[in-house]
């Protein structure tokens, strides 16, 4: 391949669409809040944060992980856990919790050969849930997003993650472009995901790696596109012209895992 420097990167694909933060359910994470059967377990079982207290339906409460919990379990009836949850969608368990432990960008990037996903602007805590997903089952070093216009690690984005956040190391970053360009200096090949780069199976994604993505329908902002190295997309050969940005994640990180495995 290319001469290897301090840098190289990719793409993925993307379009902004459905991105619609702030609806109920969706507190800020410091409300110190979990909804939801998966997260609550899964955070249970990573105890990176403290869980200080669950309610839980009668059913819910039934659960062999919640009847053996360590923390306060109260049966309620299921009003009381929507209410507490703001919303119908909590799978009869709720709890308080210490709010998202954040990780460090700089600790991130000094990992051996790091496997990162940077997301730029995505709003939708729902994809935000959906990459954190399969970024943590990809075994990814850890995830990067912007303190500023984009989602955060809500109630909202951890049950759509399926607890995966609980798991996976995300840092926030105060700019995204400034980020790319310190994973450069750290010997890091930057990818950058868009509809027109060279095929995704092209790079071969060894050693240090950050893939980027953009926000659906703006895709990435021109300084971070061009803090990349190389532009990567997908082949797209039906009558639509995009992937969803969580869909198009999925095919990219799983396609550079293949590609680090291999070598």
């Amino acid at each position: 391949m290319a001469e290897r420097r301090q840098g190289r990167g990719r793409p993925g694909g993307e379009r902004r669409g459905g991105e619609r933060p702030g609806r109920r359910g969706d507190a800020p994470a410091e409300r110190g809040l979990l909804y939801g059967r998966n997260p609550v377990h899964e955070a249970l079982r990573a105890a990176r944060r403290p869980v200080r207290r669950i309610w839980a339906t009668a059913a819910a409460a039934r659960e062999p992980w919640l009847a053996g919990a360590s923390v306060p379990v109260e049966v309620v009836d299921a009003e009381e856990v929507e209410a507490k949850a703001g919303t119908t969608a909590h799978q009869g368990v709720c709890a308080d919790v210490a709010p998202y432990p954040y990780a460090d960008a700089a600790r991130l990037l000094a990992a051996p050969d790091p496997f990162l996903v940077v997301l730029d602007e995505v709003q939708d805590p729902q994809n935000l849930g959906a990459i954190a997903r399969t970024a943590e089952c990809a075994g990814v070093t850890g995830l990067l997003i912007p303190e500023r216009r984009s989602a955060e690690v809500t109630p909202a984005a951890c049950k759509a993650s399926a607890g995966a956040v609980e798991h996976l190391a995300i840092a926030r970053v105060r700019n995204v472009a400034d980020a790319l360009l310190e994973a450069k200096e750290a010997g890091c090949w930057v990818y950058g995901a868009a509809a027109d780069g060279v095929d995704h199976t092209t790079p071969d994604y060894r050693g240090g790696c950050v893939l980027v993505l953009g926000a659906e329908g703006r895709g990435l902002r021109p300084r971070v596109r061009d803090a990349c190295d190389e532009v990567v997309g997908l082949p797209l050969r039906g009558r639509i012209d995009s992937l969803n940005v969580s869909a198009a994640a999925a095919v990219l990180i799983y396609g550079a895992l293949q590609a680090r495995l291999r070598a």
